[in-house]
């Protein structure tokens, strides 16, 4: 099982690992086509995303909550 403290590392590596490996596949796909070069193009375009990708989640994730939950409603009973 994975420790608490590493939760925040965890997801945000998961995180990462999907939105990237998608995102990188539709927009190659999009912007060169499906040939013979695909994958080598999607590659080079998933291992330049994926740091910034990581390390834009792991920095921002925290921040982006702490806003969201600032904006959120209290809903005690009336």
């Amino acid at each position: 099982m994975i420790k608490s403290r590493y939760i925040p590392l965890v997801t945000a590596f998961a995180m990462s690992l999907y939105m990237v490996s998608i995102m990188t596949f539709v927009i190659t796909w999009v912007n060169t086509g499906m040939d013979e070069a695909f994958l080598q193009r999607w590659w080079r375009a998933f291992y330049i995303a994926w740091p910034i990708a990581f390390t834009l989640i792991l920095v921002g994730a925290p921040r982006i909550t702490r806003a969201i939950l600032r904006l959120k409603r209290d809903e005690t009973p009336r």
